[in-house]
């Protein structure tokens, strides 16, 4: 379970950070194929605001459980747990501002909850 909870966790980071990184970098959304027409029901003009908080906050915060993790700090599950949170915040954010889903918000959903409820096991809350 641990080595599934660090494999969820370092995909997240990565993935979070390196396209948080390309939304930065090209706000206009071309380097992911992104129309700007998703962004017609939010309040963005552009993707800087979702990229930052997406690299920031969501890779962030789970890269900093992988790291945890690694050092196997005590702490290391209440990082998993807010990294997976915080995902799953912002895909329902994401969905409910653009009005739309895709198979990969369905997806990072399920990677969040695994990531939490793994976490949480591990942590001994539902410990057998």
């Amino acid at each position: 379970m641990k080595a599934i909870l660090f494999s969820l966790l370092a995909f997240v980071a990565l993935t979070a950070l390196f396209s948080g990184l390309l939304l930065i970098s090209n706000p206009t959304g071309d380097l992911m194929h992104l129309p700007i027409s998703l962004l017609t029901p939010t309040p963005f003009k552009n993707f800087l605001v979702p990229g930052i908080v997406l690299a920031l906050a969501v890779g962030g915060i789970n890269i900093t459980a992988v790291i945890y993790s690694l050092l196997r700090h005590p702490n290391r599950y209440h990082w998993a747990i807010a990294g997976g949170f915080t995902l799953l915040g912002f895909i329902i954010a994401q969905m409910i501002l653009i009005h739309a889903a895709n198979w990969l918000h369905f997806l990072y959903i399920g990677i969040a909850l695994l990531i939490i409820l793994l976490a949480y096991q591990l942590e001994g809350k539902w410990a057998v």
